[in-house]
C-alpha cells in the first residue's frame, strides 16, 4: 500500500525553522515561525499560566474524560472575553461556545459543522491569508473565493476592492475575516471599515467568520474585538474561530474556541449540538489541560490582572520593535519607506522585498523568513537589530 506514497514537499514556514535549527551562524536570526518571543529570543510561558498550572496540579485528581463541550468555566469565561459580559447575544442566550484543539481546530470544526449542514456552501477569504486558511477550509469542503485585500506596493488595505467583491457574497455565503492583527500583512480593518463591512453583511445576507488568534496582541484585548462586537450585536449569525496559543502563550496546549452566534437561544443550541457531533467525529472529546488553565485564569482576579499585565508587556514590546525597526532604518540612511510597519499591528507584517532579495538574506545572512517577505516582529531584538538593518539595507 504505501510504496506509491511521495514525500509530501516540507512546510514552507515550519521548513524555515527546521533550517534555522542547523544553521551554525552565530548572528542567524529567525523572523518566520508565528510564536511570540522575548527579549532573549525564548518562547517564555507565562507567570500567571505557571501559578495556574501549580494550583491545577495541586486540585486535579482526575485524568477521565472532560464534557464534549469543554469545562464550563472555559466557556463562560471564553463567552466574556469574546464579547463581554453584558453583550446582548450573551444575554439573551443566543451563543453556542464549544472548546476545540487549538484554533486551527475550532476553524476546522466550523467549517466541517457547516459544509455538513450546507453542503457546497461558500467562503469568501482574504488575498493575503495564513497559509494554512485553504487548504484548512478547503478540504473539509467548503467553496473557496478570494477577495483583495493588502496592496503590497501602498501597504494598505485594498478596501474598495474588498468591498466590490463581496458583493457577490449573499445568504448562505461565508465570509472569513481576521478579528485583529491580520496574518500575514498586519493590516487590520478600522472601525469604519467594519462599519462598512456590518452594513454589507446586514443587507446582502451573508455570514461573517472571525478568525480570532491574537485579541490582544493588536490595541487591547477589548479594543481588538471591536469588530466581532460589533458584528455580534447588528447580525442575526456570526462563526468564531477564537485561539488561547497567543495571548495565554499555550501554542502546544492546541486550546481553542468555537463560538456560534444565532438569531435565536433554540438555533444557537441546536447548532451547538451539531458543533459537538461534528467535533465527535473528529476526535471524540477535546484536551483539557489548556482550557482549564485559561478557565482558572479569567476566573482569579489577581491571576487574571498578572495575565493582562504580561500581555500588555507582550503588545508594548512588539509594538516597540515595529517603532525601533522603522527608526534604525532611518537612522542607517535606508531611502526605502518602511514607516508602514510601526502603523500595522499584531506579530506579522511584509517588508516588501522580493524573493531574490529574501534568498540573500537567508542565504547570505542567516535571516530567515517566508519568501513573501513576511517577518515576524517579534523575532527582532536589541541584539539582532542593527544586523537585520544592515542586512536588509544590502539586499535593496
Amino acid at each position: 500500500m504505501f510504496q506509491t506514497i511521495e514525500r509530501r514537499p516540507p512546510d514552507p514556514i515550519l521548513g524555515l525553522s527546521a533550517a534555522y535549527k542547523t544553521d551554525t551562524n552565530p548572528n542567524k536570526v529567525d523572523l518566520g515561525v508565528g510564536v511570540y518571543k522575548d527579549e532573549a529570543g525564548n518562547c517564555p510561558v507565562m507567570k500567571a499560566v505557571k501559578a495556574a498550572e501549580n494550583k491545577l496540579w495541586q486540585i486535579e485528581d482526575s485524568k477521565s474524560y472532560i464534557a464534549q463541550a469543554g469545562p464550563e468555566l472555559f466557556l463562560k469565561h471564553s463567552v466574556d472575553l469574546l464579547l463581554g459580559n453584558d453583550h446582548v447575544a450573551a444575554k439573551e442566550k443566543r451563543v453556542a461556545t464549544v472548546l476545540a484543539p487549538g484554533g486551527s481546530g475550532a476553524l476546522r470544526v466550523a467549517a466541517e459543522f457547516v459544509a455538513k449542514s450546507y453542503p457546497g456552501t461558500r467562503i469568501f477569504v482574504s488575498d493575503p491569508t495564513w497559509n494554512n486558511h485553504i487548504p484548512l477550509l478547503g478540504s473539509a469542503g467548503l467553496k473557496l473565493e478570494l477577495y483583495p485585500y493588502y496592496d503590497y506596493a501602498a501597504h494598505n488595505i485594498k478596501f474598495d476592492q474588498m468591498m466590490d467583491k463581496l458583493k457577490q457574497a449573499g445568504k448562505g455565503d461565508l465570509v472569513l475575516i481576521h478579528g485583529c492583527c491580520h496574518n500575514p500583512c498586519g493590516a487590520d480593518l478600522n472601525h469604519d471599515m467594519w462599519n462598512a463591512v456590518a452594513d454589507a453583511a446586514l443587507k446582502q445576507g451573508f455570514t461573517p467568520f472571525i478568525d480570532l488568534a491574537y485579541q490582544g496582541l493588536g490595541d487591547g484585548l477589548v479594543e481588538d474585538v471591536y469588530g466581532l462586537r460589533l458584528l455580534a450585536g447588528k447580525l442575526p449569525e456570526v462563526i468564531v474561530a477564537a485561539s488561547a496559543s497567543k495571548n495565554f502563550g499555550l501554542y502546544r496546549e492546541r486550546t481553542g474556541t468555537v463560538m456560534l452566534i444565532a438569531d435565536s437561544q433554540a438555533a444557537a443550541e441546536a447548532s451547538g449540538s451539531q458543533v459537538i457531533g461534528t467535533a465527535r467525529e473528529m476526535y471524540s472529546v477535546p484536551p483539557a489541560h489548556g482550557a482549564a488553565l485559561v478557565g482558572m485564569i479569567l476566573d482569579d482576579a489577581m491571576l487574571k490582572a498578572e495575565w493582562d499585565a504580561e500581555l500588555t508587556e507582550m503588545r508594548d514590546r512588539i509594538n516597540g520593535l515595529r517603532s525601533k525597526l522603522v527608526a534604525k532604518m532611518q537612522e542607517k540612511g535606508v531611502k526605502r519607506d518602511f514607516s508602514f510597519i510601526q502603523n500595522e499591528k499584531g506579530m506579522f507584517s511584509f517588508l516588501g522585498l522580493s524573493p531574490e532579495q529574501v534568498k540573500k538574506l537567508i542565504g547570505e545572512y542567516s535571516i530567515y523568513m517566508v519568501g513573501s517577505s513576511r517577518i515576524n516582529v517579534a523575532g527582532i531584538n536589541n541584539a539582532n537589530l542593527d544586523y537585520l538593518v544592515n542586512a536588509i539595507a544590502a539586499v535593496l
